[in-house]
């Protein structure tokens, strides 16, 4: 199992969106570097949403549901998307100026690429989010 992070504007689609629906199409993504981490998901993964905009917070997990496939909406093959379920919201978000205080994330790409969409998220950074969340 793999974890992730990707990155929404809450005032076009929430976790709370996520929750409602039960399961959607993880779409929108046009950024080559991110479609290639989508590309990387498998079913099972795990994955922060991260709301972006005024939040710039984790705040959730969900699942991968599906394998990576091209999207529907979309005439080029190259862009392609998942299928996600939520799974549960943090205890309490964990905000970018939270992370950016913890040296341990510095060279996390939430970090040094702000603007890319979807990323990888190691073991430790996964453990170390949950248990800032705690707190």
């Amino acid at each position: 199992m793999a974890y992730w992070l990707a990155k929404t504007e809450p005032e076009s689609f929430s976790y709370s969106d996520l929750e409602t629906l039960g399961r959607d199409r993880w779409n929108g993504v046009k950024n080559f570097a991110a479609l290639k981490h989508i590309s990387n998901m498998t079913p099972g993964d795990e994955i922060f949403i991260y709301h972006t905009g005024k939040e710039k917070a984790i705040v959730g997990v969900a699942e991968i549901v599906s394998s990576a496939y091209p999207d529907p909406n979309e005439t080029d093959e190259r862009l392609i998307v998942v299928d996600v379920e939520p799974r549960y919201r943090l205890a309490r978000p964990v905000t970018l100026k939270e992370i950016k205080l913890n040296t341990i994330f510095q060279n996390w790409e939430l970090v040094r690429q702000s603007r890319l969409s979807v990323m990888p998220v190691t073991p430790e950074h996964w453990k170390l989010i949950h248990q800032a969340a705690k707190s």
